[in-house]
């Protein structure tokens, strides 16, 4: 399957993106309902959604599933799949992986060192491109420097440099620092690398029109649409098991918004 619309040209020619991460088909249609640019999606989320902790607990059939639950529910979307490490430390099997995404019409993936060696993440990158194209599909390169402290403080935006140029020249379209919110730092960190750059939205992150202004090109909300929905859902199910009143909101959709089309 083709992907309806090319998620690489959409990224590269739009210059500020706030990305609602979804985890599920419901989810991602929703998010789309929203005005979400594309889907694009939050592995912890997923892995909740199937009762496992977060952190390379998914297994690749499973992460294939998902993603082709979701481009069954929204099927003009643009798609993303967060694919944590890749799910393997071998640079062909999570390029097969990644070959299997495509053929579903994924057009971009979020792939990640975690603690591990940045030439790990470099050697899959290069795999990966060495199968597909800029045009066909968009690589976002995530470093947990910040998010893992895998530095000293004063350290972790030069060792984040370091290893953002090595995805880049690895083949990566994108870098993706989790964590980082200071502003002369991520300031520092668009220019210092040549590749557009992705926050996550968390505490301390500026406004967006300070982002826009420092160079930032997309914000994502990570795994925090999925921890409202279950936080939401727990308490009206405590108000319900208390019999007190619990009306759907404002707006809420309803049967025929939330079945998925045929």
């Amino acid at each position: 399957m083709r992907q309806p619309l090319r998620l690489p040209d959409l990224l590269r020619a739009t210059p500020y993106l706030r990305v609602p991460n979804a985890w599920d088909a419901a989810s991602a249609r929703r998010v789309q309902a929203a005005g979400a640019p594309f889907v694009a999606t939050t592995s912890a989320g997923v892995a909740w959604s199937l009762g496992l902790s977060d952190g390379e607990a998914l297994a690749p059939a499973q992460v294939l599933q998902r993603a082709a639950e979701i481009r069954r529910a929204c099927p003009g979307a643009a798609l993303s799949i967060d694919l944590e490490r890749g799910y393997s430390d071998d640079p062909d099997a999570v390029a097969a992986l990644v070959d299997a995404l495509v053929d579903c019409g994924v057009g971009g993936i979020n792939l990640e060192d975690g603690d591990g060696s940045p030439d790990v993440l470099a050697a899959k990158i290069r795999a990966i491109r060495a199968r597909h194209g800029r045009d066909r599909l968009f690589v976002n390169a995530r470093t947990d420097v910040y998010l893992a402290a895998l530095a000293p403080a004063a350290e972790r935006l030069a060792v984040s440099v370091h290893r953002a140029r090595c995805y880049r020249d690895a083949g990566a379209d994108g870098l993706f620092v989790p964590a980082l919110v200071d502003a002369a730092e991520i300031a520092a960190a668009v220019q210092a690398v040549d590749l557009p750059l992705n926050l996550m939205a968390m505490p301390g992150l500026p406004a967006s029109d300070t982002l826009r202004q420092l160079g930032v090109r997309r914000v994502s909300a990570g795994p925090g649409l999925a921890i409202a929905a279950y936080a939401r859902s727990e308490e009206v199910a405590r108000g319900f098991l208390a019999d007190q009143p619990t009306l759907l909101p404002a707006g809420a959709p309803g049967f025929a918004e939330m079945d998925a089309p045929p």
